[in-house]
């Protein structure tokens, strides 16, 4: 890509070839492409005018506060990006449920972090948006898509005609997008993302040899936005709904021949287990991706049956982007449902916690990844960076090791180790060991210390149906599996299992409760 095109550039001109086609749909409207083109250009005059307009790449820190899935949110992502400007995600740090919002002093705090210039509203926001901008430090210039008041700059104003993109020089290593997520300790962290890599994002959709049709419930503010420009990059079109609901999601399957999802596991669990799910016609279904969790093996073979070969899963983090994969045809192989795919050629190495050196074939250790999709820096935490990011090598956090065929497998966080029975155990093995279960279809396990600080592994399980099997039953099942050692001290049965905004267990919630 020439260094003064972005990706915004990319996707404009690849659906300019079908300008009549409707490229974006969402709450019974829709966009053309030569509309939705139209507003990007015109938002981006309007905005690069506003902001100097002398021919370079802006300075400006656009932070976004819209309904999250909507043409809004993508339409002023696209133009602050187009004329360099640096994006803020405001809406939410859940990576799964859209409706998730951030509360007022977290917005606030991450505008003064950032230091944000421009806040870009919907007219649902713009009232929350005003009361932000009364508090916030520094002065914010409020901006949105036609006429929000007096003090709202309307970026539908601009003309498309006298902007030129290709004018604008945009420095590869400038910020692009600043995603924020709440991570294990549920303190936001700012994910920095530079133009090299958004670049590269939809680097894919440009080479797919098919238009995908994406319905994208997860939170375009996160990676379900990455995958909305790989998909309108391919020259194909996107549904948007502001949420998940399965029977909802199933209809517009068959309503609008869906191509491609994107899911987290208990969200394919939801679909599976859904009474139309029998009667759906999913057979326009290419490409369903799932991704944030672990998943139960004999769940996936379910799916299979039901969904056809069109199973990916994805092991990816904020901070690292994309890891590994498990293609279709993987998921035949009952051995390699257990495992998150093979990581790129060279992207992976697993690490010794202590000492840092590359740990053989087997060897437990950190997942730690370098590749081009990595972030740029936590924003506002150099300390926290330098930790994280080590001669160009983002250390995850995670442990797992790399099997003799190649395949990556998890083994939790490195905080998560739990030390019972007079060994250390990686909660995932015994996640996994319930999950093999075929009356199990979530399973968090985790650590709870008693008030002599002594740790004992209990664990939460969703089961299929209720009564499905019993809490002693599940214990001896384990037992079997791993060893009696591994068996947690307590087996709770749960409707539904407490989520993260990853859409994972949340484990410090289940070991709060516990305590309790």
């Amino acid at each position: 890509m020439p260094s003064n095109e972005t990706y915004v550039s990319q996707i404009l001109e690849v659906i300019s070839a079908e300008p009549e086609k409707v490229v974006l749909s969402w709450q019974d409207r829709t966009l053309t492409a030569a509309e939705l083109t139209a507003m990007v250009r015109s938002a981006a005059q309007a905005l690069h005018r506003h902001t100097g307009g002398d021919g370079k790449a802006t300075d400006a820190v656009v932070a976004v506060l819209t309904v999250t899935n909507t043409a809004p949110t993508l339409v002023l992502r696209y133009a602050a990006n187009l004329i360099g400007a640096t994006v803020v995600h405001l809406h939410t740090t859940n990576a799964v449920d859209p409706a998730d919002h951030l509360a007022a002093d977290a917005k606030l705090k991450i505008l003064q972090e950032t230091g944000a210039t421009h806040l870009a509203v919907d007219a649902e926001n713009v009232t929350a948006a005003r009361e932000l901008s009364e508090r916030s430090r520094t002065p914010l210039v409020l901006v949105g898509l036609g006429d929000l008041g007096p003090d709202v700059l309307d970026l539908t104003a601009g003309n498309p005609d006298a902007f030129d993109p290709a004018a604008i020089e945009i420095g590869l290593d400038r910020t692009a997008v600043v995603t924020y997520t709440s991570g294990t300790t549920g303190e936001p962290k700012g994910i920095a993302v530079d133009f090299r890599t958004r670049n590269g994002f939809i680097s894919a959709g440009l080479q797919m040899g098919w238009r995908s049709v994406y319905l994208a419930t997860l939170p375009l503010s996160h990676s379900s936005g990455a995958t909305t420009d790989d998909s309108l990059a391919s020259g194909g079109s996107v549904v948007l709904r502001d949420g998940f609901e399965p029977g909802d999601v199933l209809r517009s399957v068959e309503r609008h021949g869906i191509t491609r999802m994107l899911l987290s596991p208990p969200q394919l669990y939801m679909l599976m287990d859904h009474s139309e799910a029998g009667s759906a016609d999913l057979s326009s279904l290419q490409m369903v991706t799932y991704v944030g969790s672990p998943a139960s093996p004999e769940r996936l073979a379910e799916a299979v049956k039901l969904f056809g070969d069109v199973l990916i899963q994805v092991y990816a983090t904020s901070e690292a982007g994309f890891v590994s994969m498990l293609s279709p045809a993987e998921h035949l192989d009952a051995r390699l449902r257990t495992t998150v795919g093979r990581p790129m050629p060279g992207w992976v190495r697993i690490r010794d916690r202590d000492d840092s050196r590359v740990l053989p074939t087997g060897e437990t250790g950190e997942v730690c990844v370098r590749s081009a999709f990595t972030m740029s820096e936590y924003v506002g935490e150099p300390e926290l960076t330098a930790r994280t990011v080590r001669d160009g090598w983002v250390h995850t956090g995670d442990l797992g090791f790399v099997d003799g065929d190649g395949y990556l497998h998890l083994r939790g966080r490195i905080g998560e180790v739990i030390k019972t029975n007079g060994i250390k155990i990686h909660p995932v093995t015994v996640e996994n060991a319930f999950l093999a279960h075929p009356d199990v279809v979530q399973a968090g396990v985790f650590c709870v210390r008693d008030k002599d600080r002594i740790e004992h592994m209990h664990a939460a399980v969703v089961l299929r149906e209720p009564g499905a099997v019993t809490a002693a039953e599940l214990a001896d099942h384990v037992g079997a599996v791993i060893s009696p050692k591994h068996v947690p001290a307590k087996i709770g049965i749960r409707t539904a299992l407490p989520l993260t905004g990853a859409g994972k267990p949340d484990k410090a919630r289940l070991a709060a409760e516990a305590s309790v």
